[in-house]
């Protein structure tokens, strides 16, 4: 291996191969600790062109390569193999933005861009790229692509992959697939650009990206919203969706006991949480002109379910400040687990008709089965997708779920599937749902994923053993 590592060097330079193990070490755990791995080296390329060497390299001595981003993913997607013979090809060094066209209203950026960084690029040229999730300052657009991420956004602008137009991979037989355009029609044989995105890093390489901005909204509006009752939150989805249109941007549910949580390890957010409801909404509303009336579309549509006492609650934003205070609230639930001894983990999705079944009939026979375990149940309401995470019984250690974790995982499989969801919303698949998968998608649908595979990277090469066995 040490002409490997040499020739390497030669390709990059001294300085962006490391193999010290005490520096590679973040790069080989995921960001939960669940995976660790083991590589021969860490490699920071600058260029398409250098991972496109790079993989020519590995190619010619039969070294895996682990592509990664921020190194942010939830599933061990971007953490090598204990195996050792798989090197971390890290994207963190192409970081520049390529070019704004704002008459097109795209940008072009490479892979390693962080996305806080794009958001206020696109924000300071008065545009604005809308995914949004908890580890923009860190994760970056490559991994955003290859995860087809979500965030809180997807009601009105969709996943990664309807924020996307153009991109550029290096393959896994060392070509670079060239296509960078901008065009919102181009239909013109197989979707490889679809192909690609979502594929964690399996079938290719993502180097850069064409993606969309949108007009900046030039107010925002916000609501809290106690409720009891899963229909009347379809009612109130469906309600808004009618009266304000697309300026609906978010619809969010957090869970009584989501709430607790975090107003136990944060207790500055215990004013504006409700108390007397099962759940708290929160939504929002962008407006787009001086004549937009999505603030007062909202406070009626809510004071009347208030006066008709479908909601027990509501509080509506009066300024950016308190929209910014409804969304911490939202947003520190996951750092209030992180604060947890253990927690089990679900990012699942359903038709919305479905949502409230699931909840309700899932949490039953948890709660029947295991007394005192804590539901921590949110999640973006108003595309289906539910963040239906555990924490022990009050008193219990992280033993208590490690011993019971195979069991709570067969109970919550079991009503997805009877509730026809989905096992991965916006997480992907990467190491820990490889397993399930196959099961989960069909026989016929797991052939053709292996065959498209073998297709595109027949030494598997790229990412082994991630998403598929």
């Amino acid at each position: 291996m040490v002409d490997f590592i040499q020739r390497l060097i030669n390709i990059l330079g001294a300085s962006a191969v490391m193999t010290d193990t005490h520096e590679t070490k973040p790069y080989l755990t995921d960001w939960r600790g669940i995976f660790q791995g083991i590589a021969l080296a860490v490699v920071f390329p600058k260029t398409s062109a250098e991972v496109q060497m790079v993989v020519r390299l590995c190619i010619e001595h039969a070294i895996a390569i682990i592509p990664q981003g921020g190194n942010t993913n939830l599933t061990g997607s971007s953490t090598p193999e204990p195996i050792g013979q798989q090197i971390v090809l890290s994207l963190k060094r192409l970081n520049q933005i390529r070019s704004v066209d704002l008459e097109n209203q795209t940008m072009t950026v490479e892979a390693g861009c962080i996305l806080q960084h794009i958001q206020e690029k696109a924000s300071d040229s008065g545009f604005l790229f809308p995914l949004s999730l908890a580890a923009e300052g860190s994760c970056t657009i490559g991994g955003n692509l290859a995860t087809n991420a979500g965030g809180i956004n997807v009601l009105r602008y969709g996943n990664m992959r309807d924020l996307c137009l153009g991109i550029e991979a290096v393959t896994a037989t060392g070509d670079i697939l060239h296509s960078l355009r901008g065009l919102r029609k181009d239909n013109t044989g197989y979707d490889l650009r679809n192909l690609l995105i979502g594929s964690e890093g399996t079938l290719g390489i993502i180097t850069a990206a064409v993606i969309k901005l949108y007009p900046a909204p030039i107010n925002r509006c916000a609501a809290l919203i106690a409720v009891n009752d899963y229909s009347i939150m379809v009612n109130l989805l469906q309600e808004l969706q009618r009266k304000a249109a697309n300026e609906l941007c978010a619809f969010e549910m957090m869970s009584r006991a989501s709430l607790d949580l975090t107003v136990q390890h944060f207790p500055q957010f215990a004013n504006p949480i409700f108390k007397q409801s099962s759940h708290t909404l929160l939504i929002e509303l962008a407006e787009f002109s001086t004549e937009s009336r999505s603030s007062q579309i909202l406070e009626d549509v809510l004071g009347k379910a208030l006066e008709s006492e479908q909601i027990e609650d509501v509080l509506v934003s009066t300024s950016l400040t308190q929209v910014k205070q409804f969304w911490g609230v939202r947003e520190h639930i996951t750092l209030a687990q992180a604060k947890e001894v253990a927690n089990i983990k679900f990012d699942i999705s359903f038709e919305i008709s479905r949502i409230g079944d699931f909840i309700t009939h899932t949490c039953d026979l948890l709660c029947k089965s295991y007394p005192g375990i804590r539901i921590i149940n949110f999640g973006h309401f108003g595309d289906g997708n539910l963040h239906f995470n555990m924490c022990p019984p009050i008193g219990s250690d992280k033993s208590f779920l490690k011993t019971n974790e195979a069991e709570i995982h067969r109970i919550v499989y079991e009503q997805i599937e009877k509730y026809q969801g989905s096992i991965s919303a916006e997480h992907g698949i990467g190491q820990l749902k490889r397993n399930d998968l196959e099961h989960h998608r069909g026989p016929t649908a797991y052939k053709m994923m292996k065959q498209i595979k073998h297709a595109l990277d027949p030494q598997n090469i790229l990412n082994p053993h991630k998403v598929l066995l």
